[in-house]
């Protein structure tokens, strides 16, 4: 997709998007880690870390229920990735 064109994907976001469900990743709460990089589902407020760490769960979650727009999650970050056009939008 080019990166002049809009992300289709967005118009699939529910508005307002709903709130994170939980403060951190809860599977790195399972494993005692510290939740870093975290990112929020924006069609349903899953929040999961990042591909950049070991547990990916953001990633997974988007393999696992086909929700493709995550949002930075945390402060300061408000910026949008599309899993499916794999880039910012």
């Amino acid at each position: 997709m080019s990166p002049s064109r809009p992300c289709a994907h967005l118009a699939e976001l529910p508005d307002p998007e709903p709130a994170a469900a939980t403060d951190g990743c809860p599977h790195c709460a399972e494993l005692g880690q510290r939740s870093v990089a975290l990112r929020r589902c924006a069609h349903c407020g899953h929040v999961g870390c990042c591909d950049s760490t070991p547990g990916r769960r953001a990633a997974e979650h988007h393999k696992r229920t086909g929700h493709g727009v995550m949002r930075g999650h945390e402060p300061g970050e408000s910026g949008r990735w599309c899993y499916e056009d794999r880039r910012l939008v």
